[in-house]
């Protein structure tokens, strides 16, 4: 089927929860204003860790979107990725008919439900395994914050978890629009979710030496492509779009964000955490991504990268994109890391990111990368948009996220009525 022949889709609802705030609005404002989410850990007792900041959503209350008995039988992860689905909904006055099964979601995560699996290890090991709650499976395994969604709305088509790491989120979105498009769904709910910020994983983490240990200036720990950077900020999250193909958009009215063109991924094979120096496999699924959508590389006008802060992999990307995009191309195209506000929220980061990469379309508006004061030398060869927004109107936009393992996945999207 051509790309003039195929069904469109588009996304007509978002919602977020992150560090940033909560919403589509206020996370956005954030992100373009600048404002880091960076503080102390409060979520535990940090004494005898070395690295104590992080990105928490401090402004989300489960109880806004779960009633007490709901909450108190979820974890963490199912509680953001519930409020950031009801936030899309709402988004979009969408009304689920036919009893659901023409609607689905597909929520990416990185681990699941952590914060039960860690605390019911503990009372395995302190007062026996008998004493474990049943509950322990259902609330961690990495398949229910989108089962609960399901569940909670009424959702009977296609539902499951994409487990890519960082490109969990990514991957769920660009799955969902491939689901709608050969007729299998006429509304995906779909996005990620992730809620590390628990002792194990941050000290996992910081075992690995990924983390910044800028204990003193949160705000400005987190430095993508920086020539200082130290490590990222764990964060936590969740984002979800809603997509529908722009007949079934149209034909109820809804108000429409952006359409998404194109998805592609692919696969490092390369090593456990570190990602191909060459960027070859990442481009492959940028090329991926504009194949799919039916762009050349002269056409996209802005790139929120996945920007980790690690060492290796901010190299390796910038190599990505002027592979991807070509060395002229890549040089006068606009990029940035909203990680540098938000932090890496895992399995939720790919589709916040998207979600912010959709906005910033619809408002003109580029976020920027905070905090990057010196480019590394191994990083130059894009045009980073560094420390403020810049306000540019452009059509097409690649959203790119990379996870351990050599997950790859690239998003295009582009404004309507282009």
């Amino acid at each position: 089927m051509s790309h003039r022949d195929r069904p469109r889709i588009v996304v007509t609802g978002l919602g977020i929860v992150c560090g940033l705030g909560v919403g589509r609005e206020a996370c956005f404002d954030a992100a373009i204003a600048g404002r880091s989410a960076g503080g102390p850990i409060t979520l535990f007792d940090t004494t005898g860790y070395e690295a104590k900041i992080a990105c928490e959503a401090s402004d989300f209350r489960v109880e806004d979107f779960m009633d007490h008995r709901q909450a108190r039988r979820a974890d963490r992860i199912t509680h953001l990725a519930m409020a950031a689905a009801r936030l899309a909904v709402d988004d979009t006055g969408l009304a689920i008919d036919g009893e659901g099964r023409r609607a689905g979601v597909i929520i990416g995560a990185g681990t699941g439900g952590n914060a039960v699996r860690e605390e019911q290890h503990r009372v395995m090991i302190e007062r026996g395994p008998d004493r474990v709650s049943p509950f322990t499976i259902p609330h961690s395994i990495s398949n229910m914050p989108c089962a609960a969604v399901a569940m909670e709305m009424g959702l009977r088509g296609p539902v499951f978890a994409t487990v890519t790491a960082c490109a969990a989120g990514t991957d769920a979105i660009g799955t969902a629009a491939s689901i709608i498009r050969r007729g299998d769904a006429d509304v995906m709910l779909a996005g990620g979710a992730d809620a590390m910020i628990t002792p194990l994983w941050v000290a996992a983490f910081d075992a690995m030496r990924v983390l910044s240990h800028r204990n003193d200036d949160p705000a400005t720990a987190a430095r993508p492509f920086d020539a200082t950077r130290d490590g990222f900020l764990m964060g936590e999250g969740a984002a979800v779009l809603v997509l529908e193909t722009l007949a079934h958009a149209e034909a109820r009215g809804a108000d429409i964000v952006c359409e998404l063109a194109g998805y592609g991924a692919s696969a490092d094979a390369h090593h456990l955490t570190d990602p191909d120096p060459s960027g070859n496999a990442q481009a492959r699924s940028m090329r991926s991504a504009m194949a799919d959508a039916g762009v050349g590389a002269d056409q996209i006008g802005y790139v929120n990268a996945h920007g980790g802060a690690s060492q290796p992999g901010d190299p390796s990307e910038i190599a990505a994109i002027r592979v991807a995009l070509g060395d002229e191309t890549a040089a006068r195209t606009p990029v940035s890391s909203t990680k540098s506000v938000h932090g890496h929220c895992m399995g939720a980061t790919g589709a916040i990111e998207t979600a912010l990469t959709a906005l910033a379309l619809r408002a003109g508006t580029l976020p920027p990368t905070i905090n990057l004061n010196e480019v590394d030398p191994a990083c130059v060869g894009v045009d980073h948009i560094a420390t403020s927004a810049r306000e540019v109107e452009i059509d097409v936009a690649l959203a790119v996220n990379n996870g351990l393992g050599g997950q790859n996945a690239a998003l295009v999207l582009r404004r309507m009525n282009t």
